[in-house]
């Protein structure tokens, strides 16, 4: 249940963040141009296209034989295509004789970028999380020497993943702002807003593909306390293999979608407080992207931990009624623990542990404003570059190891119960609250830092800095 609700809200959020840029960059920045209300509104047609594309995407999901990723692999493809054929139609409609756009196809080739951007983000995240895949079946190959290899393996992947999917988002961004400029002479934020809709364009099928791994999960879980026979475990745990790489995918369009949003939303920070630009010269600037590079790793940390206290509540509640309740270690029949008492511990601390990192999140763009709204760009820069790659990292770590220890389990290096599969169970509970926990909060750390700024420009440019030292 925490896997769907938790993945759900990050990509809802990042939708929501995705559909306010452009339309909070319009408002600002085409005021009194007679295009601004067709630019307000194109992001909203946009998302309501990539809806029904998505539903009827979801139709073409038809698994043949063991082609269980083929099958999931078409419904996305066929919402993608749906709503490129349905934005080509809209972006006519919408622009064609109003005066100030220079070519309308511009914007439609930026929401194109997009859809390509998330889709070779996530493809790069199947490539290093998927067990069909070598990187999954070399971190498997390296559990056969212990557990210090498999976690020195899976983040030596995980971080080189992260690599290659800013490299894509890094081209993404640019063929979008030379889209936007094509449209309107100076809209290229406007086009890399666009751009993070089309990432997210296909939310509705996403969110399907990503809900699929853990009810594959939970339904390998139940098989396991039925006590049903093996079989249907081994083809529970097929599935749920396919639905650690599918989360990693939708992973991967949430986090490469609250890349290019957090960047759309920094120019309309910009433009709000009316800045033309951020000098990395400046001691100012220079001081903000230090301290906003450090931020994701705090709030990394913070995250992680909350996760291990967790942990230990509920070890020391398990073996608790393992000593109180008669009959329960030993598996009598008739004999049930109590899972009430299991399910409370995760949902308070699951609400009080992240208290402090979104407060955090909130506060330190807010203190920092208000001394200095160049030193608040900086922090907003560093903290969208180092968390993205940072985000990147974590869940394509954590969804190798995971998929690794699989691998083993289906039989290989020994299968379950080898001294392998022990060292990749070590792997797995590190990549847990990599990829569960603090990759996908990262994407939110991210944009409320930006939307928070946003909101508060106009009381940062009023109240002016507070003026001590350098400042």
């Amino acid at each position: 249940m925490g896997d769907v609700a938790g993945m759900g809200a990050d990509l809802f959020e990042s939708y929501v963040g995705s559909l306010i840029a452009p339309i909070a960059f319009a408002a600002l920045v085409f005021a009194d141009q007679d295009f601004q209300i067709q630019t307000i509104f194109y992001p909203l047609m946009i998302a309501a296209i990539g809806m029904g594309a998505s539903i009827i995407g979801s139709f073409f999901v038809r698994p043949k034989g063991e082609h269980l990723a083929r099958a999931l692999h078409t419904g996305t493809w066929t919402a993608a295509g749906l709503t490129v054929v349905g934005v080509a139609v809209l972006t006519p409609i919408m622009f064609n004789d109003v005066e100030g756009i220079d070519n309308a196809w511009g914007f439609f080739i930026a929401v194109a970028v997009g859809l390509v951007v998330g889709i070779l983000v996530g493809k790069i995240s199947e490539w290093y999380t998927s067990d069909h895949y070598r990187t999954v079946k070399g971190i498997a190959k390296q559990a056969e020497t212990g557990p210090a290899t498999v976690v020195l393996a899976g983040i030596a992947e995980g971080k080189r993943s992260a690599a290659f999917s800013v490299i894509v988002v890094a081209l993404g961004m640019g063929a979008a702002y030379w889209a936007g400029d094509l449209a309107i002479a100076g809209g290229g934020i406007y086009g890399v807003a666009i751009a993070a809709i089309g990432v997210l364009a296909t939310l509705g099928i996403t969110v399907s593909v990503d809900a699929y791994g853990p009810i594959a999960d939970n339904a390998g879980g139940i098989a396991e306390m039925a006590e049903l026979e093996p079989t249907v475990r081994e083809a529970t745990d097929q599935l749920d293999s396919l639905g650690n790489t599918t989360a990693a995918v939708a992973k991967g369009f949430a986090i490469a979608s609250a890349a290019v949003t957090a960047l759309a939303l920094f120019f309309t920070f910009a433009a709000a407080v009316d800045v033309e630009r951020f000098d990395i010269l400046d001691i100012k600037v220079a001081i903000g992207l230090f301290l906003g590079a450090m931020f994701p790793y705090l709030f990394a940390s913070m995250t992680i931990q909350a996760v291990g206290r967790a942990a230990f509540q509920m070890i020391e509640e398990v073996r608790r009624q393992f000593r109180e309740i008669p009959g329960l270690k030993a598996g009598e029949p008739g004999v049930r623990p109590d899972y009430a008492k299991c399910v409370d511990i995760s949902t308070k601390a699951s609400l009080r542990e992240m208290i402090l990192p979104g407060a955090l999140a909130v506060a330190l763009p807010l203190v920092v404003g208000f001394v200095s709204v160049e030193m608040l760009g900086g922090l907003l820069a560093g903290a969208l570059v180092s968390g993205f790659l940072l985000a990147i990292y974590m869940a394509n770590a954590g969804g190798a190891w995971d998929n690794a220890k699989k691998f083993i389990e289906a039989g290989a290096f020994g299968g379950k119960g080898s001294d392998a599969h022990k060292a990749a169970v070590v792997g797995d509970t590190i990549g847990d609250p990599f990829k569960d926990t603090a990759g996908p909060a990262m994407n939110i750390g991210i944009k409320v830092m930006t939307i928070v700024s946003l909101i508060f420009a106009s009381a940062f440019v009023s109240f002016g800095g507070i003026h001590f030292g350098p400042f």
